[in-house]
């Protein structure tokens, strides 16, 4: 008797005895589990075997490139991550994604009937067709979902960063010009009212971040910069386009050089041509010719932060926790007869704090309270900028990603290629491996109405040395 059971359970799964539910109900668990690990695999065993050997060659294919993927990113970084983030590449990624969960859905019903469940054992009946159902739902929903996570990063990246070929580093650093600003609608024009200059070695992700203060004056042009011919001795240095005793439309502030050009066309019309063709705008690439001829250094590109979406990203991200320095009011202003602070709606205390994002957004916005003014209050939205990136952990943005991309389009706007994305990503991953340098252009080292150009040069020089690889051999 024993015999003949042991025979009966090691027949072929393919021509089975269809009369013993022992062998028809390890058969249909050895399917279930074959089929999930590899689609394809139980009907080569058991049913159509064209189906299956074409079910195997995709699911093979599909673990190959994955493979070659992983390769890619542990030896070949940067390049990997440029392909990975094409949007070509993308959309062919997320239909592919998507054939894989309907191939999935349909190797699984299929699976499920070749178990031929009514002649397996009465107990095992239910267990085996909700195994099934589940080892199939599951990994199809989960395609789905990643099919349109897909979709929405390729969204994302269509509509923030421009086509355009990849720029060279200068002097192997790559320069970013950080703009951050509240777009609201009783603003004329953008007057950032935060401005960094992020400066990046190419190879190793070392970062200095140069902080300018908006309202520095006489910011000289570079020689082949449009604006160093109608302001030849500096933003509104006297003689200028304006007059001979000098001036602006504006305040002749940093922050006020974007409405200058872009509000007074009578007197900048025809500035940076090609400007809105590659993702900037006229007042952009005046700015950055200011913060040019200011630091020395040639910021390639800008990114617009627009401080009134950061709440939207913050709520996305659950929260974000600062470290608050001193009691801010929310609101509030300055009564002109008696020099009080009025009308506060409430305060952020002082502390470690994990704040929503309409009171992060009044942590970096609030103008009052601070002894050094303004100047604590860039800082501040550097540090919250600094936060925000913090809480963008993988699993933070995995979960969330679909609200975070919807914020991130609100929020950013540059100039930068999506043909270097991969390379800054790739960047961004070193550089944690760096604390930047931070360099800030503020009093007592600069005083803003009175500016000390060769001593700003220095200051930055100085800080670009310490961001940069140290030589063999040399002292840390």
């Amino acid at each position: 008797m024993s015999v003949s059971l042991d025979y009966d359970l090691e027949r072929p799964i393919r021509t089975p005895d269809l009369s013993s539910p022992p062998l028809m109900t390890k058969r249909a668990r050895w399917l279930v589990v074959l089929g999930f690990l590899l689609p394809g695999s139980a009907q080569v065993l058991a049913g159509n075997k064209r189906f299956g050997r074409f079910g195997l060659a995709v699911t093979f294919t599909a673990l190959l490139l994955a493979v070659v993927a992983v390769l890619g990113l542990l030896f070949a970084r940067a390049t990997t991550l440029s392909i990975l983030t094409n949007g070509i590449v993308l959309f062919v990624l997320q239909w592919l994604v998507l054939g894989l969960a309907l191939m999935w859905l349909v190797f699984g019903i299929d699976t499920l009937r070749l178990t031929r469940l009514v002649t397996v054992k009465r107990s095992w009946r239910v267990p085996i067709a909700m195994l099934s159902v589940l080892l199939t739902l599951v990994p199809v929903a989960g395609a789905a979902w990643a099919s349109s996570l897909i979709g929405t990063g390729r969204g994302v990246i269509g509509n923030i960063f421009v086509g355009a070929p990849a720029v060279k580093p200068i002097d192997g650093r790559y320069n970013i010009l950080l703009l951050g600003t509240d777009a609201g609608s009783d603003r004329e024009g953008i007057r950032p009212d935060s401005i960094s200059l992020v400066s990046i070695d190419a190879k190793t992700g070392q970062s200095v971040i140069i902080g300018l203060p908006r309202e520095l004056i006489e910011m000289p042009f570079p020689e082949e910069s449009p604006m160093s011919a109608l302001h030849p001795y500096g933003f509104g240095v006297a003689p200028n386009v304006i007059s001979e005793w000098g001036g602006c439309y504006t305040t002749c502030y940093l922050n006020a050089v974007y409405t200058e050009v872009e509000n007074f066309p009578e007197t900048y019309s025809g500035l940076y041509p090609d400007a809105v063709s590659r993702g900037s705008s006229p007042g952009i690439e005046a700015t950055k010719d200011a913060v040019q001829g200011a630091t020395g250094l040639d910021p390639q590109f800008y990114v617009l932060l627009n401080m009134d979406a950061f709440s939207n990203i913050i709520d996305a991200l659950g929260g974000v926790t600062v470290n608050v320095p001193e009691r801010l009011p929310i609101g509030g202003g300055i009564d002109e007869y008696t020099g009080e602070l009025v009308n506060v709606e409430g305060w952020i205390e002082p502390g470690e704090q994990h704040l929503d994002g309409w009171n992060a957004q009044w942590f970096a916005r609030s103008r009052y309270g601070s002894e050094n003014g303004d100047y604590d209050r860039m800082q501040r939205q550097r540090d919250l900028q600094a936060a925000i990136l913090a809480q963008m952990n993988p699993a933070n943005v995995l979960l969330r990603f679909q609200e975070i991309a919807a914020a991130g389009t609100q929020l950013v706007k540059t100039d930068i290629p999506e043909s270097m994305l991969g390379r800054f990503v790739d960047l961004a991953g070193k550089a944690r491996g760096h604390a930047p340098v931070n360099v800030e252009l503020v009093p007592p080292a600069v005083d803003p109405e009175a500016p000390d150009y060769d001593v700003i040069y220095g200051l930055v020089a100085e800080g670009v040395a310490a961001a940069s690889p140290q030589p063999e051999g040399a002292e840390q």
